[in-house]
């Protein structure tokens, strides 16, 4: 039998950067968790990427995962900025496992929704529907951060059991 297999998906933000934790042994889907990391608008962009890769680091660290699957790193023309922000928070979340001897890989939105859905256009409701059917999990996955994390770290396990 294989040891269990766990992953950390991560939705990465300025504000928010979601992450959710899925362990499977075999094909079987088993424990599960999600959380946000968020930072004050407030704070120096240094302080809040700094606050990133520190919680990242604890969770890293508690966890021992085998991979982490990063969304990849998208820009609207009209919002150049957010898209240099959020490539700043890839940054750090890739440093992060790195320090840490973890895999991690980075995977397009639309494969994620494509794989999870059958549909690479699908909607943030369409994916945290699916999202909960295969984690068997009754209730809404609230905030979306934490459910595209969880999609994300879904598709990893796929790709590795």
């Amino acid at each position: 039998m294989k040891p269990p297999l766990k992953v950390i998906g991560i939705d990465p933000g300025l504000a928010d950067t979601g992450f959710g934790i899925v362990e499977a042994t075999g094909s079987r889907i088993g424990e599960y968790c999600f959380g946000t990391i968020r930072t004050s608008k407030t704070e120096v962009l240094a302080s809040r990427l700094n606050h990133i890769f520190s919680e990242l680091c604890s969770i890293l660290d508690s966890e021992k995962p085998n991979l982490v699957v990063i969304e990849d790193v998208f820009s609207l023309n009209r919002y150049p900025k957010s898209g240099i922000a959020l490539g700043k928070v890839c940054g750090v979340i890739l440093v992060a496992a790195a320090q840490r001897g973890v895999q991690s890989i980075e995977l397009p939105v639309r494969e994620v929704k494509r794989v999870l859905t059958g549909n690479g256009k699908a909607t943030k409701a369409q994916m945290e529907r699916a999202v909960r059917h295969f984690l068997k999990k009754q209730g809404a996955i609230s905030p979306s951060h934490a459910s595209d994390a969880l999609a994300l770290a879904l598709v990893g396990l796929f790709r590795h059991l």
